[in-house]
Formats: structure tokens, C-alpha cells, sequence
């Protein structure tokens, strides 16, 4: 498996820093370009698995923007060469302008704020297209309901630490949904199972069948 990189074409500091926080959390190589001139001169590279760009910085009809526009709809894979993926960063000053027009071209995209879940979910489905990823990244949601706060209550000091610690920036709405490791994941199944046990066990006799 290549090593995943990624580069931002964004100027504005605070998405720099969210998108940088989240991606290089995941161990990939992230890269920011905040100047057009510098991005067009890492996009001659070929060394990027993944382009996130800010439609506030190539509008819907420069150059720039066709161009990736050209390279989101080229075949990822074709006669053994890679492509990168392009996801686009819709402003929400641009939404209603700049929404119907990427639906059209059916260009992958995502609105800002927006949900920490789904912008993984959309960059872990542009890196399977190429094969830099085996596999989606996995999330466990967890709800805000009434049982479900009762059964972490129920479990109070066993939580892993990454449940405990939400990564919280401005660029993303809020919600209770986390990015879990593979030991994380059995850890969570393991609870609800002991936790599923224990209530069937407190169930009468006529109630189990």
C-alpha cells in the first residue's frame, strides 16, 4: 500500500487547522497550500492521493477549478496509472449557487460546516477508488438517547479514550459520532455483549422465551 498524501488548497487558517488536525491524525501526509500559485505547483507533482480544495479559492469557472473538475471525472484507475481524487469545500456563503452545479457534474463535495462522520466517510471513498486505502474507515455513532446515556453511566471508568475525548473543532458541526481503532471496536462489541448477558439474566424465566 502507497503512502497517503494529502493536499489542502485552503487560505483560511481555521479550516487549515481542523483539516489538518483530522487527517493527520490518520497517520497520512498532509500538506497545506494557501497560494494558488504554490498549489498549482504541487498539483504538477503527481504525488497526491487526495486533493481537498476550498471552492472559495478557484470559484466555479477559473481555470483551476476545471481542471479539477477534469481530473475529479477521469477514471481513478486507467492503464495502470493513478489519478488523484479531488473532493471540493463548499463555503456556505457559495451553497445555493455552487451545490446545484457540482450535483450536475456529480463531482464529490461536502458543505462547510459539516459533519466530522461524513467528511471521513467521503475521503475514505475517494482513497478506496484509487486503492491507496484497503478499506472504509469504521465509526461507531452513539446516540444521545436516554438508554444510551444510561448504559455509559453503567459503564462509567471503562470508557476508552477516545470516547472520553471528543475532537472538537469550529470547522465541523457538533455530533457524538468517533473514528475507533480495530482494539477500540471489540472493546465497544465486548461491553454491549456482557451488557446484553447481564440483562438476560435479570429476566425471569417465563420472559426468555
Amino acid at each position: 500500500m502507497t503512502k497517503i498524501g494529502i493536499l489542502i488548497i485552503e487560505d483560511d487558517e481555521a479550516s487549515q487547522s481542523a483539516l489538518r488536525q483530522v487527517l493527520d491524525s490518520e497517520g497520512w501526509q498532509v500538506r497545506i497550500a494557501p497560494v494558488m500559485t504554490h498549489a498549482l505547483a504541487e498539483l504538477s507533482t503527481g504525488a497526491w492521493s487526495l486533493v481537498i480544495v476550498s471552492l472559495h479559492m478557484t470559484g466555479l469557472t477559473g481555470p483551476v477549478f476545471l481542471t479539477l473538475r477534469d481530473l475529479a471525472l477521469a477514471p481513478a484507475l486507467e492503464e495502470g496509472k493513478v489519478r488523484a481524487r479531488v473532493l471540493f469545500l463548499v463555503p456556505e456563503a457559495m451553497a445555493r449557487e455552487a451545490q446545484p452545479a457540482l450535483e450536475k457534474d456529480r463531482l464529490p463535495y461536502v458543505l462547510k460546516p459539516f459533519q466530522f462522520n461524513d467528511f471521513l466517510e467521503k475521503v475514505s471513498d475517494l482513497l478506496m477508488e484509487t486503492d491507496s486505502l484497503a478499506s472504509p474507515i469504521r465509526h461507531v455513532r452513539h446516540d444521545a438517547s436516554a438508554a444510551d446515556r444510561k448504559r455509559k453511566e453503567s459503564r462509567a471508568g471503562h470508557e476508552s479514550a477516545i470516547r472520553k475525548n471528543h475532537r472538537d473543532t469550529g470547522m465541523f458541526a457538533n455530533r457524538s459520532e468517533y473514528v475507533m481503532t480495530e482494539e477500540e471496536i471489540a472493546e465497544y462489541e465486548q461491553s454491549e455483549k456482557e451488557e446484553l448477558d447481564r440483562r438476560r439474566k435479570k429476566k425471569p424465566l417465563q420472559d426468555r422465551y
